[in-house]
C-alpha cells in the first residue's frame, strides 16, 4: 500500500509539474516588451503596435521611448488617454526626399510617450504609430529600441536578436519587412491607412504582442511530456497493485 501510496503521489507532482511547465512557457514568452504591425510590406503604410506587459523589476512604469530607424523620416504617434506624448526630431544633413516628393531637413528620431498616472506592475498598455515603411526594405530587419522608465529604475530594451542564437534578456522590439504587393509598392492611399489604424486601435487591448519564442515552446512541450509520464505511472501503477490491498 506504501508502495501505491508513493508512485501516485509521484505521478501527482510530475503531471503538476508538467502543468506548471505548460502554463509558464506562454507567460515567459510575453514577457518582453514587443512590437505587432499589421503591415510588413516594403513601401506600405503600417501600425506599429508596441506592447508593455510589466513594470520594472515591480516598479510603476512612467515613460515610454520609442527609437525610430533612420530609414524611416515620419512618424504620426496615436494618442494614447493615459498618457500625453511627444515626438523628438533629429536634423537631416542633407535634407532627404520622401515618397511624396516632399523635401524632409528633419525627421522623428523618437517617440515619447509620459504616463498621467503610473502603469503600475501587472498590468500591460499598448502604444500605436503610424509610418511608411522603406521601399528598398525588403528582407531587413527594422529595430525599434525602448527605453522603459519605472518610479525605481530602468530598462533598456535594445539587445540584437541574432539568427541561430539564444534570445538575449532585453530584445529590442523589430520587424522583418517582406516584399512589397499590391501596386508594387505596397502601398494603400490615405483613407485605407486610416481605416486601418483605427481597426487595429480598437483591438489593440486585446493583441499579445510577444510571440511564443522557441524555448517557451520547448518547455510546453516537456511540460506536457511529464505529465502524461506521470499519469501513465499512476494507470500502470493501479493495474498492478492487487485487490484488496
Amino acid at each position: 500500500m506504501k508502495t501505491t501510496t508513493r508512485t501516485a503521489a509521484l505521478a501527482a507532482s510530475a503531471l503538476g509539474a508538467g502543468l506548471l511547465f505548460a502554463l509558464a512557457s506562454p507567460l515567459a514568452a510575453s514577457a518582453h516588451v514587443g512590437v505587432t504591425p499589421d503591415s510588413t510590406a516594403a513601401g506600405s503604410y503600417t501600425v506599429l503596435t508596441f506592447a508593455v506587459p510589466h513594470g520594472c523589476d515591480g516598479s510603476a512604469t512612467t515613460s515610454i521611448a520609442i527609437d525610430i530607424p533612420e530609414s524611416i523620416p515620419s512618424v504620426t504617434p496615436t494618442v494614447n488617454q493615459g498618457w500625453t506624448v511627444e515626438k523628438g526630431t533629429i536634423t537631416l544633413d542633407p535634407p532627404v526626399t520622401d515618397a511624396h516628393g516632399n523635401e524632409l531637413t528633419e525627421r522623428v528620431g523618437q517617440v515619447v510617450y509620459t504616463a498621467k498616472t503610473p502603469l503600475a506592475d501587472g498590468y500591460r498598455d499598448t502604444f500605436a504609430l503610424s509610418l511608411q515603411l522603406p521601399e528598398d526594405a525588403a528582407g531587413d530587419t527594422l529595430e525599434f529600441p525602448v527605453t522603459q522608465t519605472c518610479e525605481v529604475g530602468s530598462t533598456l530594451w535594445n539587445e540584437k536578436t541574432v539568427d541561430g542564437e539564444a534570445e538575449p534578456e532585453h530584445p529590442a522590439p523589430a520587424i522583418t519587412v517582406t516584399e512589397a504587393t499590391g501596386d508594387g509598392h505596397g502601398h494603400t492611399d490615405s483613407d485605407d491607412a486610416a481605416a486601418t489604424s483605427d481597426d487595429h486601435d480598437e483591438a489593440s487591448s486585446t493583441t499579445d504582442a510577444a510571440e511564443v519564442d522557441v524555448l517557451a515552446r520547448v518547455l510546453g512541450v516537456l511540460g506536457l511530456v511529464v505529465g502524461a509520464v506521470g499519469v501513465v505511472i499512476a494507470v500502470v501503477s493501479r493495474r498492478r497493485t492487487p485487490a484488496g490491498k
